[in-house]
């Protein structure tokens, strides 16, 4: 799915970035609804996603661009995008293509804090 730019235009006049121009950005599996990942995109990540379907993000340590899977191969297609009630962080539900996370795992969320400790919930899956 893509958009045009009036709507990339729309889109980004109701955000609200911060300081640095970014604002995080939650990638959530659209078949399972699982959150996949929290990283961060600035206004010409946002333009690129809309108008190619393919999620970018901003590195904030590469400061630059980071199309998800250019390297990896396990990409992100937008399905759809939402914004919260303070228009501060983005809600990107994805149909994820291999592991989401860097450390080979579907999901970068695999601590979970349990009475007896953190526990981690899932193995690499490559």
């Amino acid at each position: 799915m893509s958009y045009d730019a009036t709507i990339a235009d729309e889109l980004l006049s109701r955000l609200s970035f911060d300081e640095r121009g970014l604002i995080p950005a939650i990638a959530q599996a659209a078949s399972s609804k699982e959150v996949l990942m929290l990283a961060w995109m600035n206004a010409e990540a946002i333009r690129e996603t809309l108008s190619t379907g393919q999620v970018t993000y901003w590195s904030r340590s590469r400061n630059a661009l980071w199309r998800k899977g250019e390297t990896s191969g396990h990409t992100q297609r937008l399905v759809e995008l939402s914004y919260d009630c303070d228009a501060d962080c983005l809600l990107l539900r994805v149909d994820q293509h291999g592991p989401a996370c860097h450390t080979n795992r579907l999901s970068c969320f695999f601590h979970r804090l349990e009475p007896q400790g953190i526990r981690i919930t899932s193995e690499p899956l490559c």
